[in-house]
């Protein structure tokens, strides 16, 4: 199912910013290292002159101090790398905006190609052309109609108002209230005299 999906292209400039980002850490790798003799150089330094070896304790510290120049070098290697990777991954975002910003320049050409004052301005006349037409319709329609036919039209268009009020009311939504379920509950002077014989003595 996922096959289709499309790869991601990779492009020279992918593989340039990943081989400098490689660099990169090789040289991080190899000032730890630099630090690490920086740190034992100083250890064997310490221990010679407890040893009494001065000059064995100078000898190590020259070493050191040697090492320490290697690892200022390196801090200048590696902010040259990470400059350099900025700048290109900025490059590449700026080609990508520029990108963008053509294709919006494109899109506005194309509609200022349609919106041409040619096009508005024969648009425009267009519909002037339309309306002085249908004027011209209402008033002939007007003008050939005698005054029983004008009057019936009138009448005509009442009717259609009464019957569009009339639908329009029939819409609205009437809230009558519902009737009660249960049965009266009688009251006093309500009750039926239910003795068989004083139904008798009254009929």
């Amino acid at each position: 199912m996922g096959g289709n999906q499309s790869v991601p292209k990779i492009t020279a400039q992918d593989w340039a910013i990943l081989d400098l980002k490689l660099q990169r850490d090789k040289v991080k790798q190899y000032q730890k290292n630099l630090q690490a003799i920086l740190d034992r150089e100083e250890v064997i330094a310490k221990q010679h002159l407890a040893a009494g070896h001065k000059d064995r304790a100078l000898v190590a510290l020259r070493r050191r101090k040697y090492q320490q120049g290697l690892l200022l070098k390196t801090d200048g290697q590696l902010e040259n790398l990470q400059q350099l990777v900025s700048t290109i991954e900025f490059s590449l975002v700026e080609v990508s905006v520029l990108h963008g910003l053509k294709q919006g320049n494109e899109v506005l050409k194309e509609l200022h190609k349609e919106m041409n004052p040619e096009s508005v301005e024969r648009l425009l006349e267009e519909t002037a052309e339309a309306r002085e037409y249908q004027r011209e319709i209402d008033e002939m329609l007007a003008n050939n109609l005698t005054l029983d036919e004008e009057d019936a039209v009138q009448a005509e268009l009442r009717a259609l108002q009464a019957d569009v009020q009339a639908e329009t009311v029939s819409s609205r939504d009437v809230h009558l209230p519902s009737a009660p379920m249960n049965e009266p509950v009688a009251g006093p002077e309500e009750e039926v005299d239910r003795d068989p014989a004083r139904v008798a003595v009254t009929a």
